[in-house]
């Protein structure tokens, strides 16, 4: 019978060059697909991959999405190392956009230069709260942190939902879903007028790098790996696993809230029910395309970045459907995961004992 056994050892360069093989292997079969919908393959890719890259507005637009990507993945990556799996980002993202953008809704009129940060730290607050449940739920019921994560996001959407139909909706806005749009001192400055290219790249470029510091310098950032690649040898060297827990869940969540309230303030200017494209799943992604390293993240979530901007393009001048978005970052995935199954594990195989071996 065939079985997958763990190697020996597997390389690192073999790690590292798995994510550029997937993205070779997603053009291959990308190009498969457009043939079969009878589209020009060079055409359609060169919409789909480059031509955001060849224009100042593209490139814009590509920063404003990469920013939430890399926040998020970020966040996440702490707790994947440590064997803590958050899938439910989405909702922290969104918690951090109600509780921070909530500010701008009640003081609407304000003008005060405080206001701005305040909503930055009140996002991160809120998704550090709806991070705490499932944090809670694990380390005193030992319950799921996936599913519990999870469930959570759909609580969070409908939560927004209401909210913005209801009493937080705008009362001059003809009756469409939303808040009132924030004033000047609750929105983040823009680089260019012509561009939608704010501040929060600023943010989107720092955390990173100080991720990359805490995981490499510093003793937590060694207890995190620790923990998710030796849990025995962690607990005897003093890692307690509910702080190890509460910690790296804390730390998604705040940075998922604060790339919500960043998207609210710097990107949209009010809160809306559809303040998220999916964010929080597809920083799954960009984490894992990255490497899980901080710098890797950071031109994972400008890959991952071109095909949302790409597949905008390629609805309006290929007629291709909103669903090619998304089949290409599934086919990313699914290509990592693969080419890291290879890396990890081999086929061995075995013959079955017979009743006389038993």
């Amino acid at each position: 019978m065939l079985r997958l056994e763990p190697r020996a050892s597997h390389s690192v360069l073999a790690a590292w060059l798995s994510p550029l093989v997937a993205l070779l292997m997603t053009v291959i079969t990308g190009t498969v697909i457009f043939i079969a919908m009878g589209k020009d393959p060079a055409a359609t890719l060169y919409i789909y991959f480059l031509q955001p890259l060849v224009s100042a507005s593209g490139l814009s637009e590509v920063a404003v999405k990469a920013g939430p990507l890399v926040l998020i993945a970020t966040g996440l990556s702490f707790g994947f190392r440590a064997g803590v799996w958050n899938i439910g980002a989405e909702g922290q993202y969104i918690l951090g956009a109600i509780v921070g953008g909530g500010l701008a809704v009640f003081f609407h009129d304000s003008t005060n230069a405080l206001l701005l940060p305040s909503m930055l730290a009140l996002g991160i607050v809120g998704g550090m709260i709806w991070a705490a449940i499932p944090a809670l739920l694990k380390t005193r019921f030992n319950a799921n942190e996936i599913l519990v994560s999870l469930m959570l996001v759909y609580i969070a959407e409908l939560l927004l939902v209401y909210l913005v139909h209801g009493p937080w909706r705008n009362p001059q806005g003809w009756g469409f879903p939303g808040t009132r749009t924030f004033p000047d001192a609750a929105v983040l400055p823009v680089f260019f007028a012509q561009h939608r290219l704010h501040w929060g790249l600023i943010l989107a470029l720092a955390v990173p790098l100080l991720a990359w510091f805490l995981v490499a310098k510093t003793r937590f950032g060694f207890r995190v790996r620790l923990f998710g690649s030796a849990p025995l040898a962690a607990r005897h060297a003093g890692v307690r696993s509910t702080r190890m827990i509460w910690m790296t869940l804390l730390i998604g969540g705040g940075l998922a809230g604060l790339a919500g309230v960043i998207e609210a303030s710097g990107t949209i200017g009010q809160l809306v029910p559809n303040i998220s494209p999916g964010y929080g799943f597809t920083a799954i992604i960009v984490a894992f395309l990255g490497r899980l390293h901080p710098l890797g993240i950071l031109l994972a979530g400008v890959v991952i970045a071109v095909t949302y901007i790409g597949g905008e393009n390629a609805q309006i001048v290929a007629g291709l459907p909103k669903a090619v978005t998304s089949l290409f970052q599934g086919v990313i995935l699914f290509y990592l995961l693969a080419f890291d199954l290879v890396t990890r594990y081999r086929l061995v195989f075995r013959r079955a004992r017979g009743p006389e071996h038993a």
